[in-house]
């Protein structure tokens, strides 16, 4: 379970500040698909960003199974991190000048994977996401879409319990888009790993079996139901 009680995040100071998130308190179950929905500003982001130690809350707290994420030091958060949680966003982020095989190698190192592990470990993870035969290209030579397939496969290499993504498919064309969100559902459905999306497209918010609408930095409705079929 993903539990949080009474989280508030407020930037700036003084004059200055802005409240992007109000008093949110949830409970999400595991495993399954959770969209995040609502328009610029309504604190989708800002919210991921709590839920998974990106960022700290200026007051609340957030339990990630048996993790208290929001009393955690930063060298725990950020172990807890590498060796839990994948992110994919809407920019791919990607080092342009790196083999794909290395993109995905980077997310290994940073976990502390023995080095005699991460090749056969990057490969498979390639495989997954259909990009097998690129690993030695440089992830220059991509297109919009493989490119964030190789974000995907950088992101599921350590096996994460929880798969964090903000806008996936915003940068990418429709059918490449449809190809994306394929391979999400997939990943969540044959390895269980919690799959959180922020998305202001409701088409993908009604794939998922539980939605969150926000408005002002507040979970205005939490809705279950069984999620819509390609």
């Amino acid at each position: 379970m993903i539990t949080t009680s009474s989280l508030t995040k407020t930037y700036g100071k003084r004059e200055s500040t802005f409240q992007a998130l109000t008093n949110v308190s949830l409970e999400l179950p595991e495993g399954g698909s959770i969209a995040i929905i609502g328009k610029s500003g309504s604190g989708k982001s800002t919210l991921m960003h709590v839920l998974s130690g990106l960022d700290r809350a200026t007051s609340g707290t957030v339990q990630i199974g048996e993790h208290a994420v929001s009393s955690m030091k930063k060298v725990q958060r950020d172990r807890f991190r590498s060796e839990t949680i994948g992110f994919i966003f809407q920019s791919f982020f990607v080092s342009a000048n790196e083999s794909c095989q290395q993109n995905v190698e980077l997310a290994l190192e940073i976990a502390r994977v023995p080095r005699k592990e991460r090749s056969a470990r990057a490969l498979a993870a390639l495989e997954a996401v259909g990009l097998g035969d690129k690993a030695k290209q440089r992830a220059s030579t991509l297109s919009g879409g493989q490119k964030q397939r190789l974000a995907i496969a950088r992101a599921i290499v350590n096996n994460p319990r929880y798969l964090f993504c903000d806008e996936p498919t915003g940068n990418l064309d429709s059918a490449t888009g449809e190809q994306v969100v394929q391979l999400l559902f997939k990943l969540n459905k044959d390895l269980g790993t919690t799959l959180i999306i922020v998305t202001h497209d409701e088409d993908l918010a009604a794939l998922c079996e539980t939605r969150l609408a926000m408005k002002d930095g507040m979970v205005v409705s939490q809705t279950s139901a069984k999620p819509k079929k390609k």
